[in-house]
């Protein structure tokens, strides 16, 4: 069984190395482990850091955007014969440690979607996260009647019926909602799992920005409204 562990990534030098690094090299139940860097248009040099780890490098010339990079990889692994996707950002903010967590309920067949909730478990979120995830969760729930704890996760394990059928059109964040709106459409299988958020001052910086993430959501309103 082969998975494909699929990191967008823009102008993140000072930590993907460390990122590729710090992923797993055994999974239980996987034979197979590739992972694929989508280097969105950085003007830095992601793109040499994540050659130099020996990972392999899809580049947009132009930032498009998590949503198109994340379709990109996942375009990549479905081309390339994977049983299995899972997406993980490169700003440090995810634990290695959770991907077999994330993975195991696809692998068993128990889930077509995994997604790592931050919101399940006891820990320390910044307030503004906190409060723009539950808008989010909101909105999700609200428009398409589904409900999750953490709809912006960036930390997903997709089974290979999924990345199939989900078709999402968004390029900026707005898709992590409608990747959920996708699953529900074809009658796939949703978990969640509790998972860590690791947040530093420079996932902070990098993540998305709070006024960004706002506009967004209304964006997200009117085209599903309109």
């Amino acid at each position: 069984m082969k998975v494909v562990i699929v990191i967008p990534a823009f102008n993140e030098s000072a930590v993907i190395s460390r990122v590729l690094k710090s992923l797993p090299k055994k999974l239980i139940g996987i034979s197979t482990i590739e992972k694929v860097v989508v280097n969105d248009g950085s003007t830095d040099t992601t793109a040499y850091e994540a050659k130099k780890a020996k990972v392999k490098v899809i580049d947009h010339l132009l930032n498009r955007g998590a949503g198109a990079a994340t379709k990109t990889g996942i375009d990549y692994a479905l081309q390339n014969n994977a049983d299995f996707v899972v997406t993980f950002d490169a700003d440090g903010q995810h634990s290695p440690k959770d991907i077999q967590k994330l993975i195991s309920p696809v692998i068993l067949q128990k889930a077509d979607l995994v997604i790592g909730s931050r919101f399940k478990k006891k820990q320390k979120i910044p307030l503004d996260r906190f409060i723009l995830n539950w808008i989010a969760n909101f909105i999700t729930f609200a428009m398409f009647g589904i409900f999750s704890t953490d709809s912006q996760s960036g930390l997903r394990a997709f089974s290979r019926e999924a990345i199939k059928l989900i078709n999402y059109k968004s390029d900026r964040m707005d898709f992590s909602s409608e990747i959920l709106l996708e699953a529900k459409r074809n009658n796939l299988k949703i978990v969640e799992v509790p998972v860590s958020a690791i947040y530093t001052p420079y996932s902070r910086v990098k993540g998305q920005k709070n006024t960004n993430a706002l506009s967004i959501f209304i964006k997200f309103l009117v085209k599903f409204l309109g």
